[in-house]
């Protein structure tokens, strides 16, 4: 990305910042570092104060935050961070400063007091996640990249299942093929056959898929640094009329959250529009997780798409519908989509079939 896109984020969050009447921020959580500076290593700091930006890491990024690192002076030295800022004296007293309140434990919290006494810090709730879910043009088209990544893969191995494969094997097919097109798997494949498919997010085991499973397929690739999310459900061998009525309910449901997603409606009221369709068709109780989440240079990142959200959807949001049906020792069904929130409705990023697939 370019240097312009990181300065333009730095912009936007120095002026919350003085909305918010502080005088600069302390950032430490490493995605947050990587959407404002650029810096994916596994060790770096952003420093916001009147004196200027600065990135803090150390040796081992000496040449990695040189080509990565845009719009901040780079400290790179021996010691914590914050004792080569002290050292460095970027860290005036006086001061009023955030930080993120939601990842500094304990110990580093008495770190910034005792090495800092004289600036007053304050705890912020995912200022720099707000600013980063409203996505820019070349985050919409890496998001995209990565759903035609997965698509791509999807194409190529739902066809090849059959009775006899294992889930891990399945799992390994999506990972390897992440791994040829892109960035690698977005997380791990979730591959769930039979009565394993009525756990959301199980884990893929040696059973062997068998005639009659329905197969969860929750997999996907990543692409610069961002994800994709995407499931499927097909059926192996044949499918009864039990699979096809649980599958259809699901179906509907899905197809109705993407046709009400638009930019004003709240969170709540979206995951509402599934929830109430599969409660009307009686299996409200198997429906045990919320209808979606945001997606980003994380998997799950904010919006929340749940009964609990008080977040209203905003254009540029990224994020998944996907309600499901699980029934106890019998299986289950999701179907996921990505969407772009638009002022009037929703781009679905997916073009893999939303029909129900009977393969092998």
């Amino acid at each position: 990305m370019s240097e312009a896109i990181f300065l333009r984020r730095q912009n936007i969050l120095k002026n919350e910042l003085a909305n918010r009447g502080l005088d600069g921020m302390l950032i430490t959580n490493l995605t947050n570092v990587r959407y404002l500076s650029g810096f994916t290593g596994s060790a770096g700091t952003c420093l916001f104060t009147p004196q200027g930006q600065s990135f803090i890491s150390d040796g081992r990024y000496l040449e990695q935050s040189k080509a990565q690192v845009k719009g901040f002076t780079r400290y790179i030295d021996t010691g914590t961070h914050l004792q080569i800022a002290a050292k460095n004296k970027l860290i005036p007293g006086g001061l009023k400063l955030g930080f993120e309140g939601d990842f500094v434990s304990v110990n580093l919290f008495q770190q910034m007091r005792d090495l800092f006494p004289a600036v007053q810090w304050e705890a912020t709730s995912r200022l720099v996640e707000e600013i980063a879910a409203v996505k820019d043009p070349t985050e919409l088209e890496t998001i995209k990249t990565a759903a035609e990544i997965t698509d791509r893969v999807f194409e190529e191995v739902l066809p090849g299942l059959k009775a006899g494969i294992t889930e891990k094997e399945v799992a390994t097919e999506f990972v390897i093929r992440f791994r040829r097109y892109g960035d690698g798997e977005a997380y791990s494949p979730i591959v769930a056959s039979g009565p394993n498919g009525a756990l959301p997010h199980a884990v893929p085991t040696d059973r062997p898929l068998q005639k009659g499973d329905f197969v969860v397929i929750d997999a996907a690739a990543k692409y610069g640094g961002y994800h994709s999310d995407l499931t499927r459900t097909p059926v192996i061998g044949e499918a009864s009329g039990k699979h096809r009525e649980i599958y259809e309910i699901v179906k509907a449901a899905q197809q109705a959250g993407c046709d009400a997603a638009r930019a004003g409606m709240s969170c709540k009221d979206l995951d509402s529009v599934t929830r109430d369709y599969i409660t009307e068709h009686g299996y409200g109780e198997y429906y045990v997780h919320s209808t979606g989440h945001g997606l980003g240079l994380e998997i799950h990142t904010i919006p929340r798409v749940s009964q609990q959200s008080r977040e209203v959807l905003q254009e540029n949001y990224v994020v998944t519908i996907e309600p499901g049906i699980y029934l106890p020792k019998w299986g289950g069904v999701r179907i996921e989509d990505d969407v772009v929130i638009k002022a009037d409705g929703c781009e679905i990023l997916n073009r893999t079939t939303k029909d129900l697939m009977v393969v092998g």
